[in-house]
């Protein structure tokens, strides 16, 4: 099994924190949303994963080296390609095109899941889906009687499915894929000026190739500040009471209400402190009243009252009490 990530976008609903770290590099209840990513979809697999490709811009050799460190965590093979030109999910799954063979997985990174099915790796494809209220925001599929896709329907102006596409693919012959997208891109046959992977997956749909919904529990957008804050929230539900949401670090007259996420080397001064609150390493809190919200490492903050809030690394924040969308070095006083 191999796992494709295309993560190259530049996260601009995701700004100020994205102008610093790329936006899958951000911090959901202690870890990258690509890490919780990845070793969900580990967790999901019925067989072992041995490459993960991440399709990425220009990032720098640390973010490599972290993606790098991601994979051999799941015991797999990491891999960097690069899209240095914004032409579509298309064009980005195709720049990992070596390891576009055997069974993959195609997973964008900026959407976390809960699910307790085991991937049937003998089906021909699988789409990640799930129930949503207003299906018109969303790319949907319809399913016929015997529970295979019939059709993908982008941002539907009248009800045809609830069921959205959430960004995970699976397809037991990646070479076939492969050669669907270059026959795309070949012959420039774009929409909206891009190469779509929809439009390779209904052409493999059109030569017999039979997908069946994946449903799963809980889909966790990530796309922007309140949804990534809504995201910390329910991992950490997910996971309360996990002795790896507690590091070392010190508490002064302070209450922590679970669950919470708090890393090495924080230190909580006369603070309340939860629910729902992820804290980074190095980070002091002081004379202050923090609820869900994720504050990242080397951070300080003070007298201060912050809920539903984003805070970056490095900020410092003195005398604040409202919602905050914080990147990092920046000083409010």
């Amino acid at each position: 099994m191999n796992i494709i990530v295309p993560m190259a976008g530049m996260g601009k609903r995701m700004r100020p924190h994205t102008l610093t770290v790329p936006k899958p590099l951000i911090p959901v209840a202690g870890k990258s949303i690509v890490q919780r990513l990845v070793e969900d979809l580990a967790k999901v697999c019925s067989e072992k994963v041995d490459e993960i490709a991440f399709v990425i811009g220009d990032f720098g050799k640390e973010v490599e080296k972290e993606l790098l460190a991601i994979a051999e965590s799941v015991g797999a093979k990491g891999k960097i390609f690069y899209q240095t030109e914004a032409l579509g999910t298309g064009h980005a799954v195709y720049c990992a095109e070596e390891c576009l063979k055997g069974n993959v997985i195609v997973a964008f990174a900026d959407t976390l899941f809960r699910a307790t099915f085991k991937l049937d790796s003998k089906a021909d494809g699988i789409i990640w889906v799930h129930a949503v209220a207003d299906p018109s925001a969303y790319g949907v599929v319809k399913l016929d009687a015997n529970n295979h896709i019939t059709d993908f329907i982008e941002k539907p102006k009248t009800f045809v499915s609830d069921l959205a596409i959430i960004g995970i693919y699976y397809v037991k012959d990646g070479d076939q894929l492969k050669k669907e997208i270059q026959h795309i891109i070949d012959n420039d046959l774009r929409e909206n000026n891009e190469y779509q992977l929809t439009n390779a997956l209904e052409a493999l749909k059109q030569k017999g190739v039979k997908f069946s919904p994946g449903k799963v529990d809980e889909w966790l957008d990530c796309g922007n500040k309140n949804a990534t804050v809504n995201a910390n929230q329910r991992v950490l539900e997910f996971n309360k009471g996990n002795k790896e949401l507690k590091g070392n670090f010190k508490n002064e007259n302070s209450v922590v209400i679970e669950p919470c996420y708090i890393a090495d080397g924080v230190e909580l001064v006369n603070s309340v402190v939860g629910p729902h609150v992820s804290i980074g390493q190095n980070t002091k809190i002081s004379n202050s009243i923090i609820s869900n919200s994720i504050v990242q490492k080397n951070t300080k903050i003070s007298h201060s009252n912050i809920k539903n809030s984003m805070v970056g690394n490095y900020a410092e924040l003195n005398g604040k009490s409202r919602e905050l969308s914080i990147g990092d070095y920046n000083t409010e006083n």
